[in-house]
């Protein structure tokens, strides 16, 4: 009888505890998810300088929706600013390694970086089955540029921001950047073109996670915008047009989409280290980051600050 009831006793407690780590493994997603979410930047609207001709701005809109807008504006005429775009593989490669946005920056040592061409081959199941990962080999969709080589196949449906000589920016509905072009990358619509909206009636045109590149007439001045989505109740996104409507109001001259969704992710440097600016959804997980083609970043000086 004492045998019986030590086996029984031993049994049950070997039970609960399959049980405990069972419900532990179940809750830990849960868990992780729920503490992403307080990661996230601060509902505020907020400005502030993060670099000699780099400025940022936070801007929290909550009707019709919530939206979390992140707008980058950069001097390009600052002493200190240079341009990156990544480089392919290789010097024969016509394609990249996957990289998230925060290892591009810390690979290459800048202050600022933003995802930039759509790729493929891409695909998002769950958070445990998507393509690519972390040095998978990818490729762009549109021309890319990097030191003034070429890779990425330029089509004539997507069009390009090119950066020549002094950092002048020039946003073409062209497929092809101009010759002597240093750094470049290319986008699917352009948004807005001399000043005025180029949108389309879309019946497709829904909020979105999104990413823009404009600049001004002269090229000397470029805006960079992220907008965060795919997180109800903290940022659901912007349509085509409203974006376009708040780069209007910016002022802008000309301005291009780029890859949105998943990959939208703005980053800085502080303190030698990466520093997420926006809320990027990979595989709908709030602050996870997504390995993506390209991107496109900043050097600058920096400057003295407290945050």
């Amino acid at each position: 009888m004492q045998n019986f009831l030590q086996q029984f006793l031993r049994t049950n407690l070997e039970r609960k505890s399959v049980l405990a780590i069972a419900a532990g493994i179940l809750f830990l997603p849960i868990v992780i998810y729920g503490w992403q979410h307080f990661q996230r930047p601060p509902l505020t609207n907020t400005k502030k300088v993060l670099f000699k001709g780099i400025e940022y701005e936070r801007s929290i809109v909550k009707k019709p929706r919530p939206v979390v807008i992140h707008i980058i504006s950069i001097d390009l005429t600052e002493p200190g600013i240079k341009v990156l775009v990544t480089p392919p593989q290789n010097q024969q490669s016509y394609s990249t390694k996957a990289r998230t946005t925060s290892d591009f920056l810390k690979e290459f040592r800048l202050q600022l970086a933003i995802n930039a061409n759509y790729f493929h081959p891409f695909h998002e199941n769950t958070p445990w089955d998507y393509y690519p990962r972390t040095g998978d080999i990818v490729s762009t969709v549109g021309q890319a540029i990097n030191h003034g080589r070429a890779y990425g196949k330029a089509d004539s449906k997507w069009y390009v921001s090119c950066f020549g000589k002094n950092n002048l920016l020039q946003i073409l509905k062209s497929d092809r950047c101009p010759d002597h072009t240093l750094q470049g990358i290319a986008g699917k619509e352009m948004l807005v073109i001399n000043g005025e909206s180029s949108n389309q009636q879309d019946n497709q045109d829904k909020p979105y996670s999104r990413v823009a590149i404009a600049t001004n007439k002269e090229g000397n001045k470029l805006w960079l915008i992220a907008v965060d989505g795919k997180q109800p109740l903290y940022s659901e996104g912007l349509k085509k047009t409203e974006l376009t409507n708040i780069l209007l109001n910016l002022g802008v001259d000309r301005a291009l989409n780029l890859d949105g969704g998943g990959s939208t992710t703005l980053v800085m440097e502080k303190d030698n280290q990466p520093k997420l600016l926006n809320s990027p959804s990979h595989t709908k997980i709030p602050m996870h980051e997504r390995p993506v083609a390209n991107h496109i970043g900043f050097y600058a000086e920096v400057v003295d600050r407290h945050w």
